[in-house]
């Protein structure tokens, strides 16, 4: 990316820079609260968390940007996609007064620590004065940037911009109807796959854990591999953080959350170099970004042929599984009920993201009041997942989402998935000897083909384009169930 020596483009440049970089040291406050920072310091972050906002809100509202904005000219499209992300942001926040942006950041970071707390101890009632609190919070925030429009679409918008809560409840609509389909012959098959049994130790699973990141591509060089109660990844160009959490009766939750959050990491980490310390070095999307981290765990993690490879493994580190590769492959791939979105089978998954989309949807719109939502939880799950919730942790306190704010996020999954359905498409036609590296456990000629389509990237594109263009197609839901129905129905004899 040339630098162009116009006196506006270049000061809203070294201004971008500035930011960006705080924006960071923010991230990595967020990213210690969650694995490292004493029980103790929970009300001092908090407090941080809201000055590092008050200063980041200044400098993303600084008249100067206005003026910037209106006289930069960009050299290029990178610099023309640099500028469009600016105006973005500070149209969006200008709406959004400086002291509630503030509240919003001290809040959140606050019912970070009671949401975990109500969670540990199954008390609803001790969370829903904080959670009924962030929603009033992000309501006033979306009515200000909604400026007449709608709540939740205003919302959406910083996760997925370009895409209406309309569209997706619609593109839900349609997937809805051959997901139950699949559910109900999966379930309902005569062939079952055996679980996996045993207890894998904590240490045996990091060791493993960090041969998987490293298959895919993951470089310990900028990053590290930590334990978290909801696991995630932390950070941008040069320093992006993992997570992973350990279950000594269930392996495949720490080897899936690795590969998950490493998908994600590598996003970051793959983005050009000459865009850092500028808006197009983060991934454009949370839609986008929830592609890489799918298709990393699903498409290409618990496919047969990498799945052969991770048996192999796994008996060198745990001994004799009772499991051949093809049963061990099922087991990876079992379809069961359950109440936990993050352990939910690729067929569930977009089930368990479907009700949470309505359920915050009505929310923000306030058809639907905190003080309901347990029941309203309990009722659609009941009738989705024909199962009765046995205890709030497995219901509506399962997900820290909603602590924390992020109203609008959770359609962005079922998009992941979606995105990744097409990625997969077009890499397999571009790559039909994929398999082949997946057994051999080389899963990075696949990742080095999303590096150069998808992640390289950043946000230089907007999210639909920056798939389309991956795969050479618009992106739409049908590769997904394809994919879906293929891959179970064989693995079920249906």
């Amino acid at each position: 990316m040339s630098i162009h020596h116009n006196s506006a483009w270049t000061a809203l440049l070294e201004h971008e820079r500035t930011s960006w970089a705080l924006a960071q040291v923010a991230g990595r406050l967020g990213w210690d609260q969650e694995t490292t920072m004493p029980r103790g310091a929970a009300a001092q972050r908090s407090e941080e968390m809201a000055a590092m906002e008050s200063v980041l809100h200044a400098r993303r509202t600084d008249p100067r940007l206005g003026d910037w904005l209106e006289a930069a000219e960009a050299p290029d499209a990178a610099g023309a996609a640099i500028l469009r992300h600016v105006r973005r942001s500070y149209e969006r926040n200008t709406r959004v007064p400086a002291d509630l942006a503030a509240e919003i950041a001290r809040v959140t970071s606050m019912a970070q620590g009671i949401w975990a707390e109500a969670r540990a101890r199954d008390d609803v009632a001790h969370f829903l004065p904080t959670l009924t609190r962030v929603i009033a919070l992000r309501r006033e925030e979306a009515a200000a940037l909604a400026q007449g429009g709608s709540l939740y679409d205003a919302l959406l918008s910083d996760y997925e911009p370009g895409t209406s809560g309309d569209e997706v409840a619609a593109m839900f609509a349609r997937m809805r109807l051959r997901l139950v389909a699949l559910r109900e012959k999966v379930l309902g098959s005569a062939r079952q796959p055996a679980p996996l049994k045993g207890e894998f130790g904590q240490e045996g699973q990091l060791r493993l854990s960090r041969t998987l990141a490293e298959a895919f591509g993951y470089d310990f060089g900028h990053g590290r591999l930590d334990l978290a109660v909801h696991p995630f990844s932390s950070g941008s160009g040069a320093d992006v953080r993992i997570t992973t959490r350990v279950n000594p009766a269930d392996p495949f939750n720490c080897f899936y959350s690795t590969v998950h959050e490493v998908g994600h990491a590598c996003y970051e980490l793959g983005i050009d170099p000459a865009y850092h310390y500028t808006p197009l070095a983060e991934g454009v999307s949370m839609g986008v970004h929830e592609s890489q981290s799918r298709i990393y765990e699903n498409q290409l993690g618990r496919s047969r042929a990498f799945t052969g490879w991770l048996h192999a493994r796994m008996e060198a580190e745990f001994g004799p599984l009772g499991l051949d590769a093809d049963g061990f492959y099922g087991a990876v791939n079992r379809v069961q009920p359950g109440y936990i979105r993050t352990e939910a089978d690729e067929v569930q998954y977009n089930l368990h993201i479907m009700m949470r989309f309505d359920l915050e949807r009505a929310l923000i719109a306030g058809d639907l009041q905190a003080s309901d939502l347990e029941a309203a939880w309990n009722d659609r799950f009941l009738r989705d997942f024909g199962v009765a919730v046995d205890r709030p942790s497995n219901g509506m306190l399962q997900d820290v989402h909603w602590s924390v704010g992020l109203f609008g996020y959770f359609p962005t999954y079922a998009l992941g998935n979606v995105y990744a359905g097409c990625l997969m498409k077009a890499l397999r036609a571009d790559l039909p000897d994929i398999d082949e590296a997946l057994a051999q456990g080389r899963p990075t000629v696949a990742t080095a083909w999303l590096r150069d389509k998808v992640q390289q990237h950043g946000g230089l594109f907007e999210p639909r384009e920056t798939i389309a263009r991956a795969c050479g197609f618009a992106p739409t839901e049908g590769p997904l169930l394809d994919y879906l129905e293929a891959k179970f129905g064989a693995l079920y004899d249906l």
